[in-house]
C-alpha cells in the first residue's frame, strides 16, 4: 500500500485517476489555505510520498517527523528551493518539480501583462478613474510609454524567457537581448538576440525581466549596483523568485526614480509585502510599481498541466519506471 498525503487540494482530472488505481492511498490537507506546520509534521508520518506546495518548507525536521517510510517528495511547483534536496538526497528520498510548457506560457503571458500594464499605466488609470477623478480628455492624463521597438533585456533564456521573446520580438517589433549561464544559440536564431554580460543588459535594456530559479548565486541577483547601471525610463519585471530581487534596494531605487517602475509578482519574504514592517519602506505606498500575489501560473490550464506532471511523476517512480522530472 502506498500512502500519498497532499499539503492543499490540487486541481486536475489527473488526480483523480490517480486515486483509482489499486494499491493507493491519498490524504489531503482539507482546508483551502496553507497547511500549519504543526498539522504538516503531524500528517507526514508513516508517508510513503508527498505532495508539497511552494508554501511548505520540506527540511531535515518534515523528514524526521515522516520516518524511514518517507520515499519521494513531488513538489507541485517549477521550482524546488522549498525542499531541503541535499538532505534529501541523503536519505535516498526521490524530489521531482513540476514543470510543464503551458505553466511556462502562462507565466510569459503575466509577464507581458505586467509590461503593458506598467508601460500604459494601466492600474494607476484604472484607481483614478474609479475614484471619481475623470473629468474629461486630457491630451497630457497618465502619459505612458509604448513598447514597440524598445530593447527587451532577459536574465535567464529558459521556457518563459523563450515565451516572452516570442511574443514581443514577433508581435511588437522589440530587440531581445539576454544573459545566462550559458549563450544558447537557438534562442538567438530564433528571435534575433543578442548575448550579452548582465551589466551590459542592463545598461542597454528599456525593459529587463527575470526568469531564474533561487540558487545562493542568484539571490539579490539585483541589488543596488545593478538598479543603478538601469535607465531612468526602465521597467523590471519579476515573475521569478522573490529574493532574487533585494526588495529594500528597488523600493529605493523606485521611490528616487532611478528606475521607471517594476512589476511584481514575488516577494523576498513572501508571503509578506514588507520584509520590515518598522522601518518606512513599503512597496504598496508607490505608484510605479504593480503588485500580484505570486498568480503568474494562476489559469486553469497551468494549474492542471501542473497536476498532470505530479502525477506522471509518482506513477513513474510506483511503477519503477524512468521519472520524468526528478531533481535527485
Amino acid at each position: 500500500m502506498t500512502k500519498i498525503f497532499i499539503t492543499r487540494a490540487i486541481p486536475g482530472q489527473a488526480i483523480k485517476e490517480l486515486k483509482k488505481r489499486k494499491g493507493i492511498i491519498i490524504d489531503a490537507y482539507e482546508k483551502d489555505q496553507q497547511i500549519p506546520r504543526k498539522e504538516l509534521l503531524k500528517r507526514v508520518k508513516g508517508v510513503n510520498i508527498l505532495v508539497p506546495l511552494l508554501t511548505e518548507t520540506i527540511d531535515k525536521e518534515v523528514m524526521d517527523w515522516a520516518g524511514a517510510e518517507l520515499k519521494m517528495i513531488a513538489n507541485y511547483t517549477v521550482g524546488f528551493d522549498n525542499v531541503n534536496v541535499d538532505e534529501a538526497k541523503k536519505r535516498g528520498i526521490v524530489v521531482t518539480n513540476a514543470p510543464s510548457q503551458q505553466t511556462s506560457e502562462s507565466v510569459a503571458e503575466h509577464a507581458i501583462a505586467l509590461i503593458l500594464a506598467l508601460s500604459h499605466r494601466i492600474v494607476e488609470a484604472d484607481t483614478f478613474t474609479r475614484a471619481g477623478k475623470y473629468k474629461g480628455w486630457d491630451p497630457n492624463l497618465f502619459l505612458g510609454s509604448d513598447i514597440m521597438g524598445k530593447t527587451l533585456g532577459i536574465i535567464g533564456a529558459g521556457r518563459i524567457g523563450a515565451g516572452i521573446a516570442r511574443r514581443l520580438h514577433a508581435g511588437f517589433g522589440i530587440k531581445i537581448i539576454y544573459t545566462d549561464t550559458h549563450r544558447n544559440p537557438e534562442f538567438e536564431k530564433m528571435f534575433g538576440a543578442k548575448f550579452k554580460t548582465q551589466t551590459q543588459l542592463l545598461k542597454e535594456s528599456d525593459i529587463v525581466t527575470l526568469h531564474v530559479p533561487l540558487l545562493p548565486t542568484t539571490k539579490h541577483l539585483i541589488s543596488t549596483k545593478e538598479l543603478k547601471l538601469m535607465k531612468k525610463t526602465s521597467i523590471l519585471i519579476n515573475t521569478s523568485r522573490g529574493p532574487v530581487v533585494d526588495e529594500l534596494a528597488l523600493i529605493k531605487a523606485l521611490s528616487k526614480k532611478q528606475i521607471a517602475g517594476a512589476g511584481l509578482d514575488v516577494y523576498e519574504c513572501e508571503p509578506a509585502i514588507d520584509c520590515n514592517i518598522k522601518d518606512k519602506f513599503e512597496l504598496r505606498k508607490l505608484s510605479n510599481v504593480i503588485l500580484t500575489p505570486h498568480t503568474a501560473s494562476s489559469t486553469i490550464q497551468a494549474r492542471q498541466a501542473m497536476t498532470a506532471v505530479v502525477v506522471k511523476n509518482i506513477s513513474a517512480f510506483i511503477d519503477g519506471k524512468k521519472i520524468p522530472n526528478k531533481i535527485v
